[in-house]
């Protein structure tokens, strides 16, 4: 299965760059050499088919040995989000029961004394710490362990609407398939030269790093997106496509980034978060007919939908121009259909649930059934987003179902804020939304009701989130009312203080 690239590639690829990073070439022989040793070490740790490792690191070329060694061993990668706040990352590690953890030290402060406590091994990345040792005694041999297409070989995390992260089980066919699907569609060439700067616990990161492995093709890996850094090196390594949020976008326009000053990219593929078309406009006119839009999430395995270069019209008919505010046509493979309540399929233009279904999706929710059942039926993935389907196929996205917030590409839910928020004496009620912000897309909007006798400021709504939630989920705004809008049962009507931030926008995103 996804194991099979690794060994093709060193069977082909010897001696081409598989990685570049900070400097270091690392040809697909060495890379080879070092997940053969790195499974082989964890295999004497006792890891075998069907366990899992968890991976707490920013993008290194050991996160990517991490992933490559499971796909040889037969056990599945757990992803976890650096950024999140200590007692999220215990969360997943208890949830997950990996058997290692493999970690940079300067994050193990972030894993709480009780889940380091359960651990049984801990590997920490760096010259002369426990990973390195661990690959100096293992021998280098390939220990391709056959597994079959429903094998898990990610278990990526994401959060959840109760506000307790889901680990989305993805499996080796669907993966397998989905690199074959974004290879196609994103007409990925072996001359390529990839510029990876999304995080690789991001679904984002691992599908494009796939799709460039069916041909071989070198990742420029970056630790993290700096514009001037990034500029450099995508001139230094003649590097032709990369993958950016809306967000990195923006600041590599602001930096200077076209054309001129970047000739060798003759991709750029945006997805993560909603485009705003002036943003999208101007980087047409300083790049040229060169971007890819990609709709789809973690539960869909990466595929979904894609709005092609040729598709980003700027000028013409409104019907085609329009286009530009879409999520685009389905993807080769996949079937994408709108949904009312019922079940039933939606009219042309008729707004509803998008539904996805493809041999990419997830197998389902790891030790949660129940949200499975939720997500995974008749054989489609249940979206959460609500949109409209035109007569050609073109997907409009027109709000969420689910009360999920996208900010600079992370997703966000609502009610994990929320929990957060009502830990603090001070809070009698709370509801949040987001609302528009011209980098992040949307931010965080928190609208509390104090509790009588408690004089609450927004700067302890926001100080009280930052030990219980990563700092990209805080509010970046705090509105005090006297009572939140309610229907007779009792559910907050959101839409009521969600509406009044959105006024003069295009659409509530």
């Amino acid at each position: 299965m996804l194991g099979d690239l690794t060994q093709r590639n060193l069977r082909l690829r010897a001696d081409a760059p598989a990685i570049v990073f900070e400097r270091r070439s690392i040809t697909h022989g060495q890379f080879s050499e070092r997940a053969f040793r790195l499974a082989q070490a964890l295999s004497a740790l006792g890891v075998g088919p069907g366990d899992r490792v968890a991976v707490l690191a920013q993008n290194c070329p050991e996160y990517m040995e991490a992933y490559a060694a499971a796909e040889l061993g037969g056990w599945a990668t757990v992803t976890v989000n650096y950024r999140l706040a200590a007692p999220e990352i215990s969360y997943i590690l208890a949830d997950s029961t990996p058997r290692v953890l493999i970690a940079e030290a300067e994050l193990l402060p972030k894993v709480e004394a009780a889940a380091r406590g359960a651990l049984q091994h801990i590997l920490t990345i760096g010259a002369g710490e426990s990973y390195e040792a661990a690959l100096a005694h293992a021998m280098p041999d390939d220990m391709r362990t056959p597994v079959g297409p429903d094998a898990t070989a990610f278990l990526i995390y994401t959060s959840g609407t109760t506000g307790r992260p889901k680990g989305v089980m993805l499996s080796h066919g669907g993966q397998m398939q989905a690199a074959r699907i974004s290879a196609l569609e994103g007409e990925v060439r072996p001359t390529d030269r990839f510029a990876l700067v999304m995080p690789l616990y991001h679904i984002g990161a691992r599908n494009l790093w796939l799709m460039n492995s069916v041909f071989g093709c070198p990742i420029i890996l970056h630790r993290g997106f700096r514009p001037a850094e990034f500029m450099a090196s995508v001139r230094d390594h003649a590097a032709t496509a990369t993958l950016l949020a809306p967000t990195m976008l923006s600041d590599l326009l602001d930096a200077g980034g076209s054309r001129a000053t970047l000739p060798s990219l003759q991709k750029i593929i945006y997805s993560a978060a909603p485009m705003p078309e002036n943003l999208l406009r101007r980087a047409i006119d300083a790049f040229g007919p060169i971007f890819t839009q990609v709709y789809g999430m973690t539960e869909s395995g990466g595929p979904g939908c894609t709005l092609r270069a040729h598709q980003h019209v700027v000028a013409g008919a409104p019907e085609v121009v329009r286009r530009l505010r879409s999520a685009v046509q389905p993807m080769i493979g996949c079937d994408v259909e709108t949904r009312r309540p019922d079940g039933s399929p939606c009219g042309i233009g008729e707004p509803g649930e998008i539904v996805i279904r493809s041999d990419a999706l997830m197998t389902g929710y790891w030790n949660n059934e129940k949200a499975t059942r939720a997500t995974l039926r008749g054989g489609f993935l249940h979206t959460g987003d609500i949109g409209e389907i035109d007569r050609e196929g073109f997907v409009y996205v027109v709000d969420r179902l689910k009360e999920m917030i996208v900010s600079g590409g992370e997703n966000i839910y609502s009610r994990e804020v929320e929990n957060a928020l009502m830990g603090h004496p001070g809070v009698l009620e709370v509801a949040v939304v987001g609302g528009p912000d011209p980098r992040w897309g949307e931010a965080v909007v928190a609208f509390v009701v104090r509790r009588p006798g408690h004089e609450l400021t927004s700067e302890a709504v926001i100080e009280h989130c930052r030990q219980a939630i990563a700092a990209y989920k805080r509010p970046r705004e705090v509105r005090f009312i006297e009572a939140l809008p309610k229907l007779p049962n009792g559910k907050v009507e959101k839409f009521k203080l969600r509406a009044p931030l959105w006024a003069g926008h295009d659409r509530a995103i």
